[in-house]
C-alpha cells in the first residue's frame, strides 16, 4: 500500500510505501503518529471538516494505492461497480478549505459512501480506545459474528425480520381499522365515485393545457399561416414558389451550356418541392384551427373540475390517477377485511416462521464460533501475560417475543482474569492494564479471521510492557506473516520485531510546525529504539541494548 497525503493539519507532504509483513511507526509523544492512522480513516470514507487542512493551504488531499491482484473480493467489486482499473486501486479524498469533500476510485467520482464500501473490504482500523467500547452488547455480537463469519447469514436475517414485522404490522393496522371501518368505508366510495366521475385518463391535464393555449390563441395562429401562406404560395406575384420557379428556368438553361450548374439545378428543384409540402402542411393546421368558444369554455371548465379535486385531496393534477388506485386498493382490503385479514395472518405466520428457523440456525452457528473464539481469546490472554485469566462469550437465549433483527441470542463476553476468580462482565473489570490487554487479545484472534488484507493497530498496546510488550509484538507479527499489520506503538518491544520501521518527528523553523516521516535503517533503527528504552540521555549500554533487541528479533524471525 502507497499512502499519500497533502496538507492536513501540521503535514505539508508525506509519501510512505508500506511494505507487507509488519510496519512500526514511532515517534516522540505529538510527533504526529496517529495523524497517518487519521489519514487512512479520512481516505476511506471517515467524516472530515475544514479544521483538517492546514493552515494557509487550499484543501488537504489524501490518496491510498493497494494492489489487489490477489483480492478476489475488491476486484469484483471494483468490476461490479465499473470501477476496475487493471489490478489496482487508488482512492483519493479531497477536502476543501471550505469544508466540502469530494472522493475518487480509480480517477471516477464517487460519493462517500462507496469509498467507506471499498474500505471495509481493505482496511481495518483498530484504535487505542477501542477498548472502551468492548463493553457494548453491539460491540461484541458484531466481533462474535464477524470472527464466525456470520455477518452474511446475520445480513439474510435482518432482511426476513423486516419481511415478517412489516407484515404483522399490516395486519395490526387491518385489525384495528375494524372498529371504524364502516366509516371509512363510506368516505373512500364517496371519493372514489367523486374521481370515477371525473374519469381523468394519464397524460389528459397536459393535453388539456396544450389545447388550451392553441384555443386561446386561434386567431393569431390562423392569421399567421395565412400570411405565410401568402407568401410562399398564395399570393399572385412575388411569392416564394413562383421566383424559385423562375430562377430554375433560367438555370436549366444555362446548365445545358455548363454541367457544372447541375448541382444548382437540384437544389432549386428540392427548394420548389419543400415550398410546396410546407404550403400543404399549412393548409393541413389550417384546417385543424377551432375557434369555437363552446369548446374553449368546455376546456376551461374541465380543467377547473380537476385542479378543485386536486386541492382537495392535496395532491398534483398528474397524481390524482395514482391516488384512485390507492383508494381503490383499501376499499377493497376494507371490503375484504376478513378475507384479507386471514391471508395477511397466513403470511405473517410464515414470514415469522421463516425468520425464526433461520435464527435458531443463526444460534447454533454462534454457539460453534463462541466456543473457537473464547478459546482462542484465553489462549492469546495467556501469551500477554495473563495466564491464569479465562474468557467466555455468554449466550443467552431470548424469547420470540423480545425477537431482533440481529436473532435471539443476547451477546456477553466475561473474563476471569486470575484463577479462581468467577468470570464476570467486561464492564465490570476494575484494572484498565486488564482491559487493555483483554482489548488486545480479542482484536488480534478477531482480525487473524478476517480477510481484510490490512490491519492497522493505533497504540493498542497501551497499558503493557515487559514480557508482555514482547508477547504483544510477536502476536502482531503473528499477523503480519500473512497480511499488511500497521502499527502505532511506544513499546521498544514491539518495535524490534517489525520487518520495517519509521519514525515520525516533528520540525519547526520558529514559523511553522510539519510531521515528517522518515523511513529507518539498522543503525536508525538501533538509535530509534534506544531513545525509546532510555528516554533523553541514551547511553552506550542503552545502545547495546537496543542493538541486542533487534539481534534478538532477526533470530526469531530466521
Amino acid at each position: 500500500m502507497n499512502l499519500q497525503v497533502r496538507d492536513f493539519a501540521i503535514v505539508d507532504q508525506i509519501d510512505i510505501e508500506f511494505e507487507s509483513g509488519m510496519t512500526v511507526l514511532t515517534g516522540e509523544t505529538g510527533a504526529g503518529k496517529s495523524i497517518l492512522v487519521d489519514s487512512l480513516g479520512l481516505v476511506l470514507g471517515e467524516r472530515g471538516s475544514a479544521q483538517l487542512v492546514r493552515n494557509g493551504a487550499r484543501r488537504a488531499e489524501f490518496a491510498a494505492e493497494f494492489d489487489v491482484s490477489a483480492l478476489p473480493a475488491v476486484a469484483a467489486w471494483l468490476e461490479e461497480q465499473a470501477l476496475d482499473l487493471d489490478d489496482e486501486c487508488l482512492l483519493r479524498r479531497v477536502i476543501n478549505a471550505d469544508g466540502r469533500s469530494r472522493a475518487f476510485i480509480n480517477g471516477n467520482s464517487v460519493p462517500i459512501s462507496q469509498l467507506k464500501a471499498i474500505g471495509e473490504l481493505l482496511l481495518d482500523i483498530h484504535g487505542q480506545h477501542f477498548h472502551q467500547s468492548l463493553g457494548k452488547p453491539a460491540i461484541q455480537r458484531d466481533l462474535l459474528d464477524h470472527f464466525g463469519g456470520l455477518l452474511d447469514q446475520r445480513a439474510d436475517l435482518a432482511t426476513r425480520y423486516i419481511e415478517w414485522r412489516s407484515l404483522a404490522e399490516r395486519l395490526e393496522e387491518l385489525t384495528s381499522a375494524e372498529a371504524d371501518r364502516a366509516s371509512r368505508l363510506d368516505l373512500l366510495s364517496f371519493q372514489l365515485q367523486e374521481l370515477e366521475s371525473l374519469g381523468l385518463a394519464a397524460g389528459e391535464v397536459d393535453e388539456l393545457n396544450a389545447e388550451r393555449q392553441k384555443l386561446q390563441n386561434s386567431g393569431k395562429l390562423a392569421e399567421g399561416v395565412a400570411t405565410a401562406l401568402d407568401e410562399i404560395f398564395d399570393s399572385d406575384t412575388g411569392n416564394a414558389n413562383s421566383l424559385v420557379a423562375d430562377a430554375l428556368r433560367a438555370i436549366e438553361a444555362l446548365a445545358e451550356i455548363d454541367e457544372a450548374l447541375g448541382p444548382a439545378v437540384e437544389m432549386l428543384n428540392g427548394a420548389g418541392i419543400q415550398l410546396t409540402e410546407a404550403a400543404d402542411s399549412l393548409r393541413r393546421y389550417s384546417d385543424t384551427l377551432d375557434m369555437d368558444p363552446a369548446r374553449r369554455d368546455w376546456v376551461e371548465e374541465r380543467l377547473d373540475a380537476i385542479q378543485t379535486i386536486s386541492r382537495k385531496h392535496r395532491v398534483s393534477s398528474e397524481e390524482l390517477p395514482d391516488l384512485a388506485e390507492r383508494l381503490r386498493t383499501e376499499h377493497d382490503d376494507l371490503s375484504h377485511a376478513e378475507e384479507r385479514g386471514k391471508e395477511l395472518e397466513e403470511q405473517a405466520n410464515a414470514a415469522r416462521d421463516a425468520f425464526l428457523k433461520l435464527a435458531r440456525k443463526l444460534s447454533r452457528a454462534r454457539a460453534k464460533a463462541a466456543a473457537a473464539f473464547q478459546d482462542a481469546v484465553t489462549q492469546a490472554m495467556h501469551g500477554l501475560g495473563m495466564p491464569g485469566g479465562e474468557f467466555r462469550v455468554s449466550l443467552e437465549a431470548l424469547s420470540e417475543d423480545a425477537a431482533r433483527p440481529w436473532g435471539l441470542d443476547r451477546v456477553e463476553f466475561l473474563i476471569s482474569a486470575n484463577p479462581g476468580q468467577p468470570a464476570q462482565s467486561l464492564a465490570k473489570i476494575a484494572s484498565g492494564g486488564e482491559l487493555s490487554r483483554m482489548s488486545l487479545a480479542i482484536q488480534v484472534i478477531a482480525s487473524d479471521g478476517s480477510a481484510i488484507p490490512t490491519m492497522v493497530f493505533d497504540e493498542v498496546d497501551s497499558g503493557v510492557g515487559g514480557g508482555v510488550a514482547e508477547m504483544v509484538g510477536r502476536r502482531l507479527q503473528e499477523l503480519g506473516a500473512n497480511r499488511q499489520v500497521l502499527c502505532v506503538t511506544h513499546l521498544p518491544q514491539v518495535a524490534s520485531l517489525a520487518d520495517q520501521h519509521f519514525r515520525i518527528s516533528k520540525v519547526s523553523d520558529g514559523k511553522s510546525t510539519r510531521t515528517r516521516v522518515h523511513p529507518l535503517g539498522k543503525d536508525e533503527r538501533t538509535e530509534e529504539l534506544a531513545r525509546m528504552l532510555g528516554g533523553v540521555e541514551i547511553t552506550r549500554k542503552t545502545l547495546e541494548h537496543a542493538a541486542e533487541m533487534l539481534a534478538g528479533a532477526r533470530k526469531k524471525r530466521a
